[in-house]
């Protein structure tokens, strides 16, 4: 019996690697066009025929990408998130090898031991990474799933919340309290997580025809993605929207500090509804996201990618829920 053509054998004839034959023959990008050409050309006349794999319950090996700054504290959004996704895992008996990474080498483009040590070929990339550094890893291995951001244009899988919605609706339920002087805190070019928040904001206050300054939207980090001090504007709105829940936080902790209570002064709402948000004083009103959910729609995205490399390319977005606490002071009598 003539014995199947595999990736292995077109690899070496073409003296390449078995990832960078599987993405020529997937049409995935991290190929130049001329070994593309090569690849193929050499697998039709091998006589290669592509099989579907059919993903079975063997134990492997994953890898988790998570950037250092991300998971500084154990009761953080992320460390939660992570947690649901190595349980989720260990029951389709798939095994997590987690690294974080430091943002010295993601801006050297240093690729994780975990790739280099050749421990994985798919990978889930937690928390915002440059789009240069998700290109390089999206070359060097065979399966990359984004969790929490996306990279606009990129042939990869990604898995998010509904930002943009969420911040539509912290904003109208704002308005719906009888704010009209709203501002947002979060530095907004940082991740196209608080990027969609905040064009959700605008929307909420486009619609009914709020002023927008400058000054009342608030940087929260600085390019390493550590927390700064807030640079509260001279004249304050009367409420923010904050792209999550810690920035929350700190922005009732450092409001107070300058003698303004929440929500008698001014009101405060956040994103996640993560632990911080209830230990609050006061609690902080957010929008709730699924985690347990989002680490199972990822997994599922994963092996559905596995079984079928061909299936088209998709950011799927889960949808988060308002969580009324005790952060937001209704205007509503004083206006009428």
């Amino acid at each position: 019996m003539k014995k199947n053509v595999t990736l292995v054998d077109i690899a070496k004839a073409c003296n390449t690697s078995n990832v960078t034959v599987s993405k020529a023959l997937s049409d995935k990008s991290g190929v130049s066009e001329e070994l593309r050409e090569k690849i193929k050309h050499v697998a039709e006349e091998m006589g290669y025929v592509p099989s579907k794999t059919v993903y079975t319950k063997k134990k492997s090996n994953i890898g988790v990408l998570i950037p250092a700054e991300y998971v500084n504290t154990n009761g953080s959004f992320y460390w939660t998130l992570y947690n649901y996704l190595a349980q989720r895992l260990k029951r389709e008996n798939l095994y997590c090898i987690i690294e974080n990474l430091e943002k010295r080498d993601e801006l050297n483009l240093v690729m994780p031991g975990l790739i280099t040590d050749k421990h994985i070929t798919k990978l889930i990339s937690m928390g915002q990474l440059s789009d240069v550094y998700v290109q390089r890893l999206e070359e060097n291995v065979e399966h990359l799933i984004l969790l929490d951001y996306y990279v606009p244009g990129l042939k990869v899988d990604s898995i998010v919340t509904n930002g943009y919605n969420g911040g539509y609706k912290l904003a109208q339920y704002l308005i719906s309290m009888g704010h009209r002087k709203i501002g947002f805190i979060g530095s907004k070019k940082a991740t196209s997580s608080i990027f969609d928040r905040y064009m959700g904001y605008l929307k909420a206050l486009i619609e009914h025809d709020l002023e927008i300054r400058d000054d009342w939207v608030i940087e929260d980090r600085d390019m390493h993605n550590n927390y700064i001090d807030l640079d509260f504007p001279k004249e304050m709105p009367t409420a923010f929207v904050c792209n999550c829940d810690e920035t929350a936080f700190q922005a009732i902790k450092q409001l107070r500090d300058i003698g303004l209570s929440v929500p008698e002064d001014i009101s405060v709402v956040g994103y996640d509804n993560y632990l911080i948000s209830e230990v609050s004083e006061p609690t902080i009103t957010t929008i709730s996201i699924d985690a347990d959910y989002m680490a199972e729609l990822t997994v599922n995205t994963l092996i559905q990618r596995i079984n079928d490399p061909s299936t088209v390319y998709r950011m799927r977005t889960i949808e988060g829920e308002l969580v009324i606490k005790n952060s937001v002071r209704s205007l509503r009598r004083a206006e009428g």
